[in-house]
């Protein structure tokens, strides 16, 4: 039995809903379309389909496999048409994973930009501040903020963002502007726990490096939360300026220690190495490059 045909039916049989449709689009008899099916079933040793007198439906199994093979299928005609030198446009479901609040400004625009000039791809978007296991979790790529672990995934850097130190003008009327680095550990900081600094917070003026240990009563998985809470004159935050650059030119958040530069944060888009990377997700980290190089702004706010 040829695995490709075989996958290649079920497919068809699954986006018409029936043998008989999926068989003449294939140019295929029903009975070889049945018998494609089974063979396949009797490989995996599960059942795939459903069949009743009245409907066709997937069973589990049959669902979580259909997701897989849709991909491995899409490869396997760019990969012929590679080969034949024949333009492969970009078509298929993008999943696409990033953080909540620079998701929503940031990425979704661009996102938008890359459909209406490739109208084929249709964008399932998942936004939070975790980092997600994008083989895992059936993402085609995702954007991540700060310092990268190491995996074996592909990452290419789109820009780098500055960090800001700030707090509202109520905090410091109240409690006094720090003076220096070390004097934030005298300070209620407030703390966005997905970045890598932590707890830890690391500044340089020239060749001068201080890393100073903070704390304080308002910890947080959503970055726009601490924000925020220093608005509202709870405490210290060192955020990203596409975060704070608002808030600082409105004047609710003050910028502090601004002869210490805290390090800048690396924003990148991973996705799985594969020698055969699909058109779609070659033409969205393109895209993306050239948004993030063209239109810098949104770094500041």
């Amino acid at each position: 039995m040829d695995d490709l045909r075989a996958l290649r039916v079920f497919d068809r049989v699954v986006e018409l809903g029936s043998f008989v449709a999926a068989a003449e689009a294939l140019e295929i008899s029903r009975p070889m379309a049945s018998k494609h099916i089974a063979a396949l079933e009797q490989e995996l040793g599960v059942s795939l389909l459903r069949r009743t007198t009245r409907r066709l439906t997937l069973t589990e199994a049959g669902r979580r496999f259909h997701e897989r093979t849709k991909d491995l299928l899409m490869r396997a005609d760019e990969a012929v048409a590679e080969a034949t030198g024949l333009q492969v446009e970009p078509q298929g479901q993008l999943r696409i994973n990033a953080p909540v609040e620079f998701g929503r400004a940031v990425v979704t625009p661009i996102l938008c930009q890359l459909q209406a000039s490739f109208p084929g791809i249709a964008v399932d978007l998942t936004l939070n501040d975790r980092v997600v296991d994008i083989v895992d979790e059936g993402f085609d790529m995702a954007i991540r903020i700060g310092e990268l672990p190491d995996s074996s995934l592909i990452a290419r850097r789109l820009a780098t963002c500055p960090m800001t130190l700030c707090a509202s003008p109520s905090y410091l009327s109240n409690h006094g502007t720090p003076t220096s680095p070390e004097s934030l550990a005298e300070h209620n900081c407030l703390i966005y726990r997905w970045l890598s600094q932590g707890s830890s917070w690391s500044f340089q003026q020239g060749v001068n490096e201080v890393t100073v240990k903070v704390s304080g009563d308002f910890i947080t998985n959503y970055g726009p939360a601490t924000v925020e809470a220093a608005v509202a004159g709870r405490g210290v935050i060192l955020e990203p300026a596409f975060l704070t650059g608002c808030y600082l030119t409105s004047g609710e958040l003050q910028q502090l220690l601004p002869e210490w530069q805290a390090p800048d944060v690396a924003i990148h888009v991973v996705y799985p190495g594969s020698r055969l990377l699909p058109a779609k997700v070659r033409v969205a980290v393109d895209h993306l490059a050239a948004a993030f190089a063209k239109d810098p702004g949104w770094l500041t706010g």
